[in-house]
């Protein structure tokens, strides 16, 4: 590693930052410098280096050829820095901090906390809701749960539940519908960051090709399912959404039937890491917790 001693650490942390980011103001933002600091420790670095890292076009910085693999090696080197640094931070292994969708937190979780609290009183709960899919490894969330395919990079992802999708409604709503192709005379309450359409459950319902006219399309799936408990029109739901409102009968779940869309609830940890006892202890609970709303679907 005598090499490093060629070129300061300040340099290197330039480049990272300068070719992540893609300008040299956001750097200056991340690393709490004025723009020209960025500049100069860019170019010192470039020239300690003998390479020039990037082009300078008024698109901004683009990396050149020979600085591409460059700032990837940095890339990856500061994030596993970054990631000693958040190891060596952990001292209170009695918090565990989760990460989670703001809709799951909202729609599922949190109401069941107090249960969680009561089993594992020793146990605190910091809760960091974004819709950001977070390393373990790179910071200090312990685990996550998150909607996807379970395919992310770097990181180890256990099936916690298969998505099932199907319509919900007002019980007023509801009253009318006899058969699945009722449905289709009702305005449907969109959900635009859904990974999934329609035509998921119309085919499992036999209408496969069959559209419904359109009255309101949000991109938070919380604010549908409101709009729907207020009789607005019917909505697409899963298990974690809907199963509160179902419960509390403020929404019906007509026909009995749903779909798989493909994709599913994961449990995110550390890849290659020995998961510490909260998580194996919150990971129990959860699935406990999971067991007993997949009640209301049978």
């Amino acid at each position: 590693m005598k090499n490093l001693n060629m070129v300061h650490l300040n340099g290197l942390r330039a480049l990272e930052a300068v070719g992540r980011l893609g300008s040299l103001q956001a750097a200056a933002e991340e690393l709490g410098v004025s723009v020209g600091a960025v500049s100069q420790q860019v170019i010192k670095a470039e020239a300690q280096l003998g390479q020039v890292i990037f082009e300078r076009t008024a698109r901004g910085m683009i990396a050149t050829e020979a600085g591409r693999p460059v700032l990837l090696a940095l890339d990856e080197g500061f994030a596993r820095l970054s990631a000693a640094v958040s190891i060596a931070s952990r001292k209170d292994d009695t918090i565990l901090t989760i990460s989670v969708a703001p809709v799951f937190a909202a729609r599922w979780l949190v109401c069941r906390l107090d249960r969680f609290a009561e089993r594992h009183p020793d146990i605190k709960l910091r809760l960091d809701a974004t819709t950001n899919l977070v390393s373990p490894a790179l910071c200090d969330v312990d685990i996550g749960i998150r909607v996807g395919n379970g395919k992310w990079p770097d990181v180890k992802a256990e099936l916690l539940l298969a998505q099932e999708v199907f319509p919900v409604c007002s019980p007023e709503m509801a009253a009318n519908l006899k058969e699945p192709a009722d449905i289709l005379a009702l305005p449907a309450i969109i959900d635009g960051h859904a990974m999934f359409t329609w035509e998921v459950w119309m085919r499992e319902a036999g209408l496969s090709g069959a559209t419904l006219s359109t009255r309101h399309v949000f991109n938070d799936a919380s604010l549908c399912l409101d709009a729907a408990i207020a009789g607005q029109g019917v909505m697409l739901a899963w298990q974690t959404l809907a199963a509160f409102a179902l419960a509390e009968g403020r929404l019906v779940a007509p026909f009995g039937i749903r779909a798989r869309t493909g994709f599913g609830h994961y449990f995110v940890t550390a890849e290659g890491t020995r998961e510490p006892k909260k998580v194996r202890d919150f990971k129990a609970w959860i699935r406990e917790e999971m067991a007993g709303t997949l009640t209301l679907f049978r």
